[in-house]
């Protein structure tokens, strides 16, 4: 493995840093309701992936399997998710959006969206936008394998 240089270093933890802080900030942006972070995370991630199980689930979101199971349980008391036995494997859970658990994410994402979109506007010139748009566009080099 070749030597790492500085600038690699310090923008590895200034990426991680700023990306954790944003994802944070995110997730406080939310539609008014007693949903914590944790499960309004488990409703945009089910609206984005689709069914999956609770233990698909925990790993996605980095929590215990208990966690998620906590989690899975208070989302269940609003009516938001449903479970049903895997197709596939009629031993394992697969947990899926309600139709008001697709309302309430779709509704959620998009207070986010709009919040950002205005933080973007309102703080950054149009220069700016455009190099953090160039920007994006190279770190979206990290994703590829």
């Amino acid at each position: 493995m070749s030597e790492v240089s500085e600038s690699a270093v310090t923008a590895a933890r200034d990426i991680r840093v700023l990306f954790g802080r944003l994802r944070r900030r995110l997730r406080d942006v939310t539609t008014a309701d007693d949903l914590s972070p944790a499960q309004t995370a488990v409703l945009i991630r089910l609206l984005k992936n689709g069914p999956a199980s609770a233990s698909e689930l925990a790993g996605a979101e980095r929590v215990r399997p208990q966690s998620m199971a906590t989690i899975l349980t208070g989302l269940d008391r609003h009516g938001l998710i449903q479970r049903a036995p895997d197709p596939e494997d009629g031993r394992r859970m697969t947990v899926s959006l309600t139709a008001a658990g697709r309302t309430h994410a779709e509704s959620d994402h998009q207070v986010r969206n709009v919040w950002l979109e205005q933080a973007m506007q309102d703080r950054f010139t149009e220069r700016e936008r455009q190099v953090i748009n160039e920007a994006l566009g190279l770190l979206d080099r990290l994703n590829e394998k």
